[in-house]
C-alpha cells in the first residue's frame, strides 16, 4: 500500500483533480467505484493507495459537481475534437455516441 501520510486532491496534472503525488484522477476513482461497482477497496489495491485516499477522491467528487461537470465537458469536447480529426477511409464512419 502507499505511504501512510495524508495524500490530497492535487490540480497540477492536465487540470485535472487528482490524488496528489498520482496520476489517478478523481474523475477515474469516481467511474470506478460509482459506475461500474468497483469495491473502493479493489480501487486502492489496483492502484496502490490507501483506502482512505479513495474515499477523499469521492468526497471531492461530491462536494465539487460544478468542477467535475466543467472536467467530464472538457474531456468530451477534447475527444470529440480529436475523433473529429482522424481521417479515415471512405466508407468508414466512427461509432457514434451521444451522451451528451
Amino acid at each position: 500500500m502507499a505511504d501512510s501520510g495524508v495524500q490530497r486532491v492535487a490540480h497540477d496534472l492536465l487540470g485535472e483533480p487528482h490524488i496528489r503525488g498520482r496520476r489517478v484522477s478523481v474523475r477515474q476513482v469516481a467511474a470506478l467505484v460509482e459506475e461500474r461497482d468497483t469495491e473502493p477497496e479493489t480501487v486502492a489495491d489496483r492502484f496502490d493507495l490507501d483506502v482512505a485516499d479513495v474515499y477523499h477522491a469521492l468526497a471531492y467528487y461530491h462536494d465539487h459537481p460544478g468542477e467535475m461537470q466543467a472536467v467530464e465537458r472538457e474531456r468530451t469536447d477534447a475527444i470529440k475534437a480529436i475523433d473529429d480529426e482522424i481521417e479515415r477511409p471512405d466508407g468508414v464512419e466512427p461509432d457514434v455516441t451521444d451522451d451528451a
